[in-house]
């Protein structure tokens, strides 16, 4: 008598988001089973991993992380250029650390400029990213958007104060958004109800944010768990979006990380391989031997 595993099989999948433009564009989401569980279902598209870049030399950075960059970090087309190039990143994530009120506040045409510049600079997707202040990222990013139109770009983070300027805008020039509610998984669903109401679904992608090993990665890894599990086995069709994690600016803060090159590395890529475990789609790094480690696992994990 033949034994035949019990296999959970789910009746939706997650829903397939394409970003960027051209040869390299990337499609992620898509499977209709939990993370790795080839055997119980179909994962069509491999996480993507992005290289962080900043908009003006980053001051809190440590060295062990900005010599990987020392040689471009005046030029943010010149570093992205390197992350994509040199170092094999999927794509980029701009962070508009210059737009921050409470720092330079730099104006929306002058961030527009650079993401533009930026865009125009690599073949690989971009990710454009605010400073999290609801009414400057308004501004930053609805003119961003239309600098960068019809580039594909996903545009974050969109938070319950500022969602329908930004959503508006990046519907108008055929961007995706990235939706962000804290820590909170019904908070998320909210935000998703009242975006798809106007915005395509297939052109969201959740952020439910992340913290660090050590520094609450358990609480963040129960919610990623939660959403994806609300969007398969609830067939919950506002939790069927993609899922990023923005893995190093949590990791390069904690103190364990800046204490050694190798053991911040780790400290990045054993948090970014948690995140993929419990779900994450996307996963935002900062140092190119963390990518490198988590590309290796990905790949590894896609021949078994």
């Amino acid at each position: 008598m033949s034994f035949e595993p019990p296999l959970e099989k789910y009746s939706v999948k997650i829903r397939e988001v394409v970003w960027g433009s051209g040869e390299k564009a990337l499609r992620i989401g898509g499977e209709n089973t939990l993370p790795l569980h080839r055997f119980e279902g179909e994962i069509p598209n491999r996480p993507a991993l992005a290289l962080e870049i900043t908009d003006t030399a980053p001051e809190n950075w440590p060295e062990e992380l900005v010599g990987s960059f020392r040689d471009v970090l005046s030029s943010p087309a010149e570093w992205a250029g390197k992350c994509a190039g040199e170092y094999g990143a999927d794509a980029v994530c701009l962070n508009l650390l210059s737009t921050d009120p409470l720092g330079a506040d730099a104006s929306p045409a002058k961030a527009a400029a650079t993401a533009r510049m930026v865009a125009d600079s690599i073949d690989v997707p971009l990710i454009v990213w605010g400073t999290g202040d609801e009414r400057k990222d308004a501004e930053v990013l609805t003119e961003v958007a239309q600098s960068c139109s019809g580039k594909n770009l996903l545009l974050g983070p969109v938070l319950k104060q500022n969602f329908a300027e930004i959503a508006g805008a990046a519907k108008e020039h055929g961007h995706g958004i990235v939706a962000q509610a804290s820590m909170d998984a019904n908070l998320t669903k909210e935000l998703n109800i009242a975006l798809c109401k106007f915005f395509p679904a297939d052109k969201i992608v959740i952020d439910p944010t992340s913290s660090a090993l050590g520094y609450g990665l358990e609480f963040t890894f129960s919610i990623i768990e939660r959403i994806k599990q609300f969007g398969l086995a609830d067939r919950d069709n506002m939790m069927l979006m993609p899922i990023l994690a923005d893995v190093g600016a949590e990791c390069w803060r904690a103190k364990e990380a800046k204490a050694d090159r190798e053991q911040g590395i780790l400290w990045e890529a054993v948090t970014g391989l948690s995140f993929l475990l419990a779900g994450a789609n996307i996963l935002i790094l900062r140092h190119p031997d963390s990518l490198r480690s988590l590309k290796e696992m990905i790949n590894g994990s896609q021949r078994c």
